[in-house]
C-alpha cells in the first residue's frame, strides 16, 4: 500500500469517510460483512444480501487511503509481500472485526466482519438446545460444518464458551485469525493465531499434544496434515472441535476420508469411526421478515450403527440412521427447514433453495 502525504492527501481526507465511520455504521446496521473494493461502491451484507451504500464508486487511491491506518507497518509489509492478509482488527469505541485484505486487478480490497465483544450463546444464535449435548463429550472429534458464511465460527465459539463456563479444563485454540476472545472462566483458555503465534495449524497441533490440553479447538481443518493430527488428538483422549466447508453430515465424513491416499483408507476409516462423536452442519436462511437469517441444522450423533457404516464404506446409509434417530437428537437439514416453514419463520421457496430434496417443498 502507498503512503499518502501532502496536499493531495488533505483533499482526499476531506471527502472520504474514515474506516472507523464505515465500520461504526456497519455495527449499527447489524451488517454481517463490509466490502471496500477499488472500482465499486461501499457495500454491506445485511440479512444475507449485499447492499450498496450511496458513496459512489471508490477509485484505487481512495480505497488505499481509507485502509491506510488499518494495518501496522509489519502487517503492511506482509500484505505487500503476500498480496493477501487476514487479521483481527480492533478499533477503540467501534469494535472488533475479522479483516481480509487482498489485491485484485483494480487495486487493494478489504472485507470486514464484525465480531461481538463476548462470544455468543446458543440461545442468541437461535440454535437448538440439543447442541448442548456436544459439550458432554470428553474425548473425540466434533465437526461444525457448512458453506462459507453459514455461521460456523459463531456456532463453534458458542460451544467453546459453554465448555469454558461449565468445565475446569485446559482449552487451546488454533485460529487464523483469532475471532472471538474467550476470557478464562472455569477453564484455562489459550488462543493462538497461525502465522503470528505459531507457524501453521499443523505445527500448533503437534505442539498442543505436549501442552497438556483437555480440549483443542481448530478454526479450520484445511489439509491432510491438519485433519490427520486432529484425528490423532481425538484418539489420544482429547476433545477436538473444528470446522469444515462441507454441506451435510455424510459429505463431511466423505471429505475427511477422501483427503487420505487409498492405501491409508482402511486405517483412517477405522480411526474416524472410533473418534468421531458428532457433526453439526448448518445453513443460514433468510427469515420471512427479511430482517435476519435463521439457522437450519443437520445434526448427527455418532452411535455404533454409524461407526459400522463408516468402517464398511456405507456412509450413504447414514441418512437412514439419522431419520430413525430423531428421538436421540439427530436432525436432517430438510427436517430443520420444514420446521422453520411450518412455524412461519421461513418462506417455502427459500427452504426449497436450500433443501437437499427440493421436491419436499414443492
Amino acid at each position: 500500500m502507498s503512503d499518502f502525504t501532502g496536499a493531495a492527501a488533505q483533499s482526499m481526507r476531506s471527502r472520504l469517510p474514515t474506516l472507523a465511520q464505515i465500520l461504526s455504521k456497519a455495527v449499527e446496521a447489524k451488517a454481517s460483512d463490509v466490502h471496500i473494493h477499488a472500482g465499486a461502491p461501499l457495500t454491506m451484507r445485511l440479512a444475507g444480501m449485499l447492499r450498496e451504500l450511496k458513496t459512489g464508486v471508490l477509485d484505487a487511491a481512495s480505497v488505499e487511503f481509507i485502509l491506510k491506518d488499518a494495518l501496522s507497518e509489519a502487517d503492511r509489509r506482509l500484505l505487500n509481500e503476500n498480496l493477501d492478509f487476514d487479521t483481527a482488527l480492533v478499533l477503540p469505541r467501534v469494535g472488533r472485526f475479522r479483516a481480509s485484505f487482498y489485491r485484485q486487478q483494480r487495486g487493494w480490497d478489504a472485507v470486514f466482519r464484525p465480531i461481538s465483544a463476548e462470544p455468543p450463546s446458543l440461545e442468541q444464535l437461535n440454535l437448538s438446545p440439543v447442541l448442548k449435548r456436544v459439550t458432554d463429550f470428553h474425548q473425540g472429534l466434533v465437526l461444525v460444518t457448512g458453506p462459507a458464511g453459514s455461521g460456523k465460527s459463531s456456532t463453534l465459539a458458542a460451544l467453546v464458551s459453554l465448555l469454558n463456563e461449565t468445565r475446569t479444563d485446559h482449552i487451546i485454540t488454533v485460529e487464523d485469525p483469532i475471532e472471538f476472545i474467550h476470557t478464562p472462566k472455569g477453564c484455562v483458555v489459550n488462543q493462538r493465531q497461525a502465522g503470528r503465534h505459531t507457524r501453521s495449524f499443523a505445527n500448533a497441533l503437534r505442539a498442543a499434544l505436549r501442552e497438556d490440553p483437555d480440549i483443542i479447538v481448530i478454526g479450520e481443518l484445511r489439509d491432510l496434515e491438519t485433519i490427520q493430527l486432529a484425528i490423532t488428538a481425538a484418539e489420544t483422549g482429547h476433545l477436538v472441535l473444528g470446522t469444515l466447508h462441507t454441506n451435510n453430515a455424510i459429505r463431511t465424513i466423505n471429505r475427511v476420508l477422501d483427503v487420505f491416499p487409498p492405501k491409508q483408507q482402511s486405517q483412517i476409516r477405522s480411526m474416524v469411526s472410533e473418534s468421531l462423536r458428532a457433526i453439526v452442519s448448518q445453513r443460514l436462511v433468510p427469515a420471512i421478515d427479511g430482517a435476519r437469517r435463521l439457522p437450519a441444522l443437520e445434526l448427527l450423533f455418532v452411535k455404533p450403527a454409524v461407526s459400522n457404516l463408516i468402517r464398511e464404506e456405507k456412509t450413504f446409509q447414514i441418512r437412514s440412521v439419522m431419520q430413525v434417530g430423531r428421538a436421540e437428537g439427530m436432525t436432517l437439514l430438510d427436517d430443520s427447514l420444514f420446521e422453520l416453514v411450518k412455524s412461519g419463520q421461513v418462506a417455502k421457496d427459500v427452504a426449497r433453495r436450500h433443501a437437499e430434496d427440493p421436491k419436499r417443498f414443492a
